[in-house]
């Protein structure tokens, strides 16, 4: 306990017009929120106050980063300000660390009034890289709009922020400790906790960890190889994986958390994760796995490099839910997926007779579903996946729901999601990423767009691509009415769905950390016909499929948008 009070100051500052955050919070360069006067005080004080004072009196709250550049000092400035601001608990991971996943467990299981996370997600990272903070809510799950609205207003027009700048705390040193602040009766508290405990009690109850332990020790051993790519992910894999599971330590690379995770993006794609994709076509790895910064990410490759769609995943994922125990107690609820994800899921749910629902970008938009008691599955085509444990997407609940399924069914990556296509069909999937492009020819780009679609006209359209011919069976700007509270959230992407089942999908972005915008376009076929199942790429029939959305439709000719600065598609992430 200090022996001398810790005075509250207050700092006047004058608003910035860039605040308002975004689906995953406030994100922008690292330069900005470093160098940037009061840039970040200001957010954090806008965070704050838009918490009505009677529920922020007193209050815990949890604090975690996924270790990049800048994310100690801001721990430092955020621990001094929820002092200053009323906020009684911050529980905060050790050496400032934790996952995303964890935050959510962590709120959720000693009842916080919600959590900040310092991440920008698979963004890179260090003084030239990207920063980020994000607000989680009561129930662990991103803030919903009208949180991020409220924080909105206040930055329009805040004027002073409160800050104890004299209080410091030694985020290595594990335990309670107590601080006495000027005018406040009762001690300001910070708690650093172990970063992975919390999660992997829960983790404990939800999978088989002696079957999964066996697949992994056992006569029949299954050499794993997982990346944590120097994010915050590193001390998981190592307690869970190796520790726990009995994984040999050298089946866990790159866990040390860095600051600039190594010079390349914390991305688990095939261009970032490329020495775990050359790693696994040697052949000596039946199962890889690579997470991002924050832990909420993930790509799974089997056997030789065998790369797994996330829309896939996804899949294959809710048909073999009955391999997990916390499913098998349970049951099933109900799937959710992003418009733009892989209508595959669709499927799933259809074989299985469970309602599927459609949502925004944006886990809060599951967070309903869930609370409701309406979802135990969800996911994005953005690698994210995740179950009602949690109100977050989850890499390494990924892992191993994947390690749970090879244990049960006794296959390889390859065979089962080739067992999946040969039930199910199969949806070849790829997504097309604008980056930087200018705002007002983005939103020009889409305004065209929709008229074009909307028109009565196009309803009747067919498109001869090829030997291939689209006919539009349905063309709209999604709309999305939540089920448990209806509330409508509108211009969410055009779509356009095609008789075949094939889709174009096109979205503007709000997960940049960079100047411009950000348009994706989606495109998807379906293919029934197990022979045609093992096309090696993609590209082909994806290029046609989106000559329908760039030429024949014919708006983004008019716009500065001529070539993509990267295309995903299953095999593999071309990057101009």
């Amino acid at each position: 306990m200090e022996t001398n009070p810790i005075p509250v100051v207050t700092v006047q500052t004058s608003p910035f017009d860039d605040q308002r955050p975004g689906t995953n919070g406030l994100r922008r360069k690292t330069e900005l929120f470093e160098g940037k006067k009061n840039y970040l005080q200001n957010y954090i004080q806008s965070l704050l106050s838009s918490i009505d004072l009677r529920d922020r009196q007193g209050c815990t709250m949890v604090v975690g980063s996924d270790g990049r550049y800048f994310s100690r000092a801001a721990t430092e400035i955020i621990v001094q300000m929820a002092a200053a601001n009323g906020i009684g608990r911050l529980v905060i991971g050790h050496n400032g660390l934790l996952s995303t996943p964890a935050v959510s467990c962590i709120i959720r299981k000693i009842k916080a009034i919600g959590g900040i996370i310092l991440t920008a997600s698979h963004n890179p990272g260090g003084p030239g890289g990207d920063f980020g903070v994000k607000f989680n809510v009561a129930n662990g799950g991103p803030s919903p709009d009208t949180v991020m609205e409220k924080i909105a207003q206040v930055s329009r027009t805040l004027e002073e922020y409160t800050i104890c700048p004299d209080l410091h705390i030694d985020l290595a040193r594990l335990g309670r400790h107590d601080f006495d602040l000027e005018n406040k009766f009762k001690p300001f508290r910070v708690e650093i906790v172990d970063s992975v405990e919390v999660y992997l009690n829960l983790l404990r109850t939800i999978f088989d960890f002696s079957a999964i332990k066996t697949l992994l020790t056992g006569p029949e051993q299954l050499k794993i190889r997982v990346d944590a790519m120097n994010g915050v992910m590193g001390p998981y894999v190592r307690r869970i994986l190796c520790d726990e599971l009995g994984a040999p330590a050298n089946a866990a690379v790159n866990c040390v958390p860095l600051e600039d995770f190594g010079g390349r993006p914390p991305e688990p794609s095939l261009t970032y994760a490329a020495p775990l994709v050359d790693a696994m076509k040697g052949g000596d790895f039946g199962f890889g796995a690579a997470l991002d910064a924050d832990g909420d990410r993930y790509m799974i490759l089997g056997e030789n490099g065998f790369f797994v769609n996330p829309s896939d995943s996804l899949a294959v994922m809710a048909a073999n839910l009955s391999c997990i125990p916390y499913f098998r107690h349970l049951g099933l609820k109900g799937f959710a997926r992003s418009m733009a994800t892989s209508t595959a899921l669709d499927r799933v749910a259809k074989a299985l007779k469970v309602t599927l629902y459609e949502t925004p970008t944006g886990w809060r938009f599951f967070g309903n579903l869930m609370d409701s008691g309406r979802c135990s599955l969800c996911g994005e085509e953005s690698f994210g996946t995740s179950s009602d444990h949690i109100r977050e997407k989850d890499g390494l609940w990924s892992v191993l729901v994947w390690l749970s399924i090879m244990a049960v069914r006794k296959q390889g990556v390859e065979e089962i999601v080739k067992d999946h296509w040969a039930k199910l069909g199969r949806n070849y999937f790829c997504r097309f990423d604008y980056e930087g492009v200018d705002p007002r020819a983005a939103f020009y780009l889409m305004r065209d767009l929709e008229g074009v679609i909307t028109d009565k006209a196009f309803l009747t359209q067919k498109f001869a691509v090829g030997t291939n011919v689209y006919s539009v069976e349905r063309a709209d700007n999604f709309e999305y009415i939540d089920p448990v509270d209806g509330t409508v959230v509108r211009n969410q992407g055009l779509r356009i769905v095609f008789t075949d089942e094939s889709r174009l999908v096109f979205r503007l972005s709000g997960s940049g950390g960079g100047a411009g915008a950000t348009v994706r376009i989606y495109a998807e076929s379906f293919e029934r016909d197990p022979e045609s199942h093992n096309r090696e790429t993609q590209v082909r029939s994806t290029l046609e499929s989106i000559l329908i959305g760039t030429t024949t439709l014919g708006c983004m000719q008019y716009y500065p948008i001529t070539q993509p600065t990267s295309i995903w598609v299953s095999e593999q992430h071309v990057t101009w």
